[in-house]
């Protein structure tokens, strides 16, 4: 067969872990995200977290109460805070949440205490979603081609202490491949979706 086989390309149209439609911030997403929600303000409140999450507030404030997410400052939620929030959501459809919240220790040990972070939760989810893109850019061979993508992602990462860039490396991995999961799942239902509307019933 001459020519070259159409990749199926699997995507999303909306910012990784959010509700937001990509094409609403001018395609943006990790920091570049990020910090259009947090360009006027240190803070937003609870309600602006679950209109940019789509989660339910008595979610939210079940991953606060077990310790998944770091207690805001009084009632505002920081740009770190949104971050790890977002990162939750990117996996919690095909992981348990305490499996999600050993992936993050993994990486950034106890939540709230930025001492033994090796990197900011901002730009963690910074890292997945350049991950993501790669991978879902249509050339691509998806999750055969996760460690070198990973591997490009951290290049410029500098350790805070020994063995942390292949920690990173190893939970940005784990972290993508939930999310491709997702979206693969979410990949067959809409085939469902598209066959099952066209197809006759057998009799």
């Amino acid at each position: 067969m001459e020519g070259t086989k159409k990749r199926t390309t699997i995507s999303s149209r909306y910012i990784p872990g959010t509700v937001v439609d990509r094409s609403k911030m001018n395609g943006a997403a990790g920091e570049s995200f990020l910090d259009k929600v947090f360009y006027i303000t240190e803070g937003i409140m609870l309600t602006q977290v679950r209109e940019i999450t789509g989660i339910d507030g008595t979610t939210l404030q079940n991953w606060l109460k077990r310790g998944w997410v770091a207690s805001p400052k009084g009632k505002y939620y920081t740009k770190e805070h949104l971050a790890r929030i977002l990162l939750i959501a990117m996996m919690r459809d095909t992981m348990q949440l305490a499996r999600i919240a050993q992936v993050l220790s993994y990486i950034n040990g106890r939540v709230g205490d930025v001492t033994d972070d090796i990197i900011p939760e901002s730009v963690l989810y910074d890292y997945v979603c350049r991950a993501v893109d790669i991978l879902a850019d249509g050339e691509s061979a998806g999750l055969n081609d996760l460690d070198e993508v990973v591997a490009a992602v951290v290049e410029s990462y500098e350790e805070r202490v020994a063995g942390a860039k292949k920690r990173l490396s190893r939970g940005i991995a784990v972290i993508v491949t939930a999310y491709y999961s997702t979206l693969v799942k979410n990949h067959a239902e809409n085939m469902i979706d598209e066959y099952c509307g066209t197809m006759k019933t057998r009799k």
